[in-house]
């Protein structure tokens, strides 16, 4: 299949004006598939600058790229203008420090990360650990994502891999994970949290935490807050705020607000509360440690605040 002369033009340009171009499904912030989110995750880890494309909207470049580069599959990743491969290849050269070589970058630390395993959590990791052992020599395997979400998992015992030995433990890490890890506890619970294995991590930024309409626009007014109104235009028609918010809309105004210092305080506003929580989590994801959610959202806004506000 010969590709459309504009369209390979379009394609060079876009190599050429970005030295690590990544073609994935959604964005960064958003994958819209697991492999993207890898690579991207990959790249978010080393923090290098990168262009990314999200080929779900623009269905010419989703087929084009592929024809350019002879890779049938999304995520593709370009440096300097050459294809170094999908998900899978960017892991394993994250995991070798290959990656880090090829962005110009020093190689990854590979210091395996102080962390502590209880000997409730170190008695039940190892039973399961000798549990798989009919079907070969395995590990644990701890991932730790840039929003701090963790997986534990149990996985073929890699030689290679960065590890820590905790009580009779292997637990292995990507380069990335490692330097999150740093510090991190692993304890087995039986209480009100539950019943399993239960990770904290002091690295992990602090959760969102819930403020009332009330607080919310007391602290805006005083200049303690930036308030965040997460709707689009057509609701916010219906009723907005008598108070400066920004907005989310399109990547002008999303870029701005990921662009401030990471203690800047926000509060996230929604019409209920649902869709503003996930918008305060993706800025927790990035770092921001100073995040609320304004409970029950503009119909509390309505009641608490100014009642002169429809109620839709």
């Amino acid at each position: 299949m010969s590709l459309d002369p504009t369209l390979q033009t379009r394609i060079e340009t876009l190599l050429r004006d970005n030295h690590v171009v990544l073609f994935m499904k959604g964005q960064p912030q958003a994958p819209q598939c697991g492999f993207s989110a890898k690579a991207a995750g990959a790249l978010d880890a080393l923090d290098v600058e990168y262009a990314h494309v999200d080929v779900l909207s623009d269905p010419e470049i989703r087929e084009g790229i592929k024809v350019y580069g002879q890779w049938p599959t999304i995520p593709q990743l370009y440096i300097g203008g050459e294809l170094f491969g999908g998900s899978d290849i960017i892991s394993q050269m994250a995991a070798s420090g290959e990656l880090n070589a090829a962005l110009g970058l020093p190689p990854p630390d590979r210091t395996p990360p102080e962390i502590t395993i209880t000997p409730a959590a170190a008695k039940m990791l190892r039973e399961s650990v000798a549990g798989a052992s009919a079907q070969g020599q395995f590990a644990v395997s701890l991932e730790i994502d840039r929003r701090y979400t963790a997986k534990l998992a149990l996985a073929p015992l890699d030689t290679n891999a960065i590890a820590a030995e905790v009580d009779g433990v292997r637990v292995q890490f990507d380069a990335a994970s490692a330097r999150r890890a740093r510090g991190l506890s692993i304890d087995w619970v039986d209480d009100a949290r539950g019943r399993g294995l239960v990770i904290e991590n002091p690295n992990a930024p602090p959760k969102v935490q819930a403020i009332s309409a009330g607080d919310a626009a007391a602290r805006v007014q005083a200049g303690e807050l930036t308030l965040v109104d997460v709707r689009p235009a057509e609701e916010r028609a219906m009723a907005s705020v008598n108070a400066p918010f920004e907005t989310l809309e399109g990547n002008a105004g999303l870029e701005k607000l990921e662009a401030l210092p990471k203690d800047t305080p926000l509060a996230f506003l929604c019409h209920h509360g649902q869709r503003s929580a996930q918008a305060a989590e993706h800025f927790r994801g990035l770092g921001f440690t100073r995040v609320f959610n304004v409970t029950g959202g503009i119909d509390a806004w309505a009641k608490d605040v100014d009642t002169s506000l429809a109620q839709y």
